[in-house]
């Protein structure tokens, strides 16, 4: 057997084959007999109908296809084995020649995950970007404490005006005949938010509890209920009830109210360090951002469909995930948008492909880096799965030899770039340290990224090998292998 293994487009082989006449000669001696022992012919036993009337009952050149069809399985297999190839998916096939006689030739174009080629990883010149906290900022948030802690008292004394808690009840007519969706008794509402339609709230303003008040309005051109659109309406509305947030005065009783602090100063004090703490984590994460974008950037590497497809697939269920969370079904978004899912997948590829990018890239450096992962490390965050997770399916994931090389994966990556953040610090001591909020030990399972790949059993890209290695031929040496290697 000849085989030839060339480059090809979106990180994929063209294997060229050819197999001497004699073995597909053979092929077809033994596609015969299988045909002929397993097709019932009238007046044949089983195995013993010879080749042409095999073809009159399955039809011309059956035997033939066969033939090819298990020869090329087999010396495919045999193909990638002898160049050390691990497909990423099945591969795609197209036969040359196939004639009795004379040698079977044929392509197959496979894809394997892409060889990257790292440029410079470290020598940025960027710094990280700790934010100012100053009194204002402090200031800021003693007032959304007030805020969140602030009561509603009725107003008696004057009308309405913005920022008002109230309740009213209102008629819409258009050519004085009500529209569906245009009456409600009790509607509450937070004038000057402009919940309903622009504009609707500020014929409010002024009004007193027991007020009635009619004007006209135009719905705006891009209203959601298109039979609404641009419309002109009259609305009657009755204020019903009216009241006013009252914030707590920021004193020492408003700290005391809020923890363990003797008084205002305290309690400043400790938001000022609660500011700070955080500051020095977002410019950590911001830096550690900064690095990963930089060395993605120097990196060169083609991405074979397959791997984007795949991260598409994950965001879509992390967009689902996200829909639940809010109580809104897929479809109920996709007929309120007007969406089709090819859409979601059309907006969500751009994000894949940079995700997919990442990924690889992060693995490359630490292969360069020569970064490891005991299997103590990867058996704690697969505990930690099965106390987290209520789904079985989910759990069966991060326990199976796919979900468990995701989570290596993922550690590894985290571990790079946790080194070569310190690794710059370590070159700059006069910088500030920049801790964590927590000192946890890092996760693989913290992101919806984690989650959405158990969901669709994928493998993270990192995790698939660029090569055959010396006893893995068993493993991957059949058209099937780019299935299970991809999660396809």
């Amino acid at each position: 057997m000849n085989v030839t293994a060339s480059p090809a487009p979106k990180s994929s082989i063209l294997l060229e084959v050819e197999v001497p006449a004699e073995r597909l000669d053979r092929a077809v001696r033994e596609a015969t007999g299988r045909l002929s022992r397993r097709t019932r012919v009238a007046g044949f036993r089983p195995g013993k109908a010879p080749r042409p009337i095999l073809e009159r009952v399955l039809g011309p050149g059956a035997v033939l296809d066969e033939a090819v069809e298990q020869l090329v399985q087999t010396t495919y297999r045999d193909a990638i084995i002898e160049h050390g190839i691990v497909p990423l998916t099945n591969a795609d096939v197209e036969i040359l020649e196939a004639v009795e006689g004379q040698p079977l030739r044929y392509k197959a174009t496979v894809q394997v995950r892409p060889e990257v080629t790292l440029g410079d990883y470290q020598n940025f010149n960027f710094r990280p970007e700790i934010e100012t906290v100053d009194a204002d900022k402090v200031d800021k948030v003693v007032e959304e404490l007030r805020d969140q802690n602030a009561t509603l008292k009725a107003v008696e004394d004057r009308g309405a005006q913005d920022g008002d808690w109230a309740v009213i009840g209102f008629r819409g007519t258009r050519d004085g005949v009500p529209f569906e969706g245009g009456t409600s008794e009790r509607m509450p509402l937070i004038i000057g938010e402009d919940r309903l339609i622009p504009g609707f709230e500020a014929n409010l303003v002024g009004l007193r509890v027991g007020d009635t008040t009619a004007f006209d309005i135009t719905f705006p051109e891009d209203y959601a209920e298109e039979g609404l659109a641009g419309q002109p309406a009259r609305f009657e509305v009755d204020l019903k009830e009216l009241r006013e947030k009252v914030m707590p005065a920021a004193d020492d009783e408003f700290a005391r109210s809020m923890g363990n602090y003797p008084d205002i100063a305290a309690l400043r004090a400790d938001i000022d360090e609660r500011l700070h703490r955080n500051a020095l984590d977002r410019a950590r994460h911001e830096f550690s951002d900064k690095i990963i974008e930089y060395a993605v950037a120097n990196a060169t590497l083609e991405l074979p469909d397959i791997l984007v497809d795949q991260e598409v697939e994950v965001m879509h269920d992390e967009f689902r995930s996200s829909l639940a969370r809010q109580g809104i079904g897929e479809a109920a978004y996709l007929k309120a948008t007007g969406k089709t899912e090819r859409d979601l997948h059309e907006e969500f590829r751009p994000s894949a492909e940079q995700r997919t990018k990442v990924l690889l890239v992060l693995s490359r450096i630490a292969d360069e880096e020569g970064f490891t992962v005991s299997d103590a490390e990867v058996e704690q965050q697969v505990e930690l799965a099965r106390a987290r997770y209520k789904d079985p399916k989910t759990v069966r994931y991060f326990e199976s030899e796919r979900g468990r090389n995701f989570i290596r994966s993922t550690l590894r990556r985290t571990q790079l770039v946790e080194a070569l953040v310190e690794r710059w610090l370590a070159a700059h001591p006069e910088h500030p340290a920049l801790p964590h909020l927590e000192d946890d030990v890092p996760s693989a399972l913290d992101s919806p990224q984690a989650e959405a790949s158990a969901s669709i059993d994928a493998t993270d890209p990192g995790a698939i090998p660029g090569h055959l290695h010396e006893g893995e031929a068993h493993d991957h040496g059949d058209t099937e292998a780019g299935d299970s290697a991809a999660g396809a």
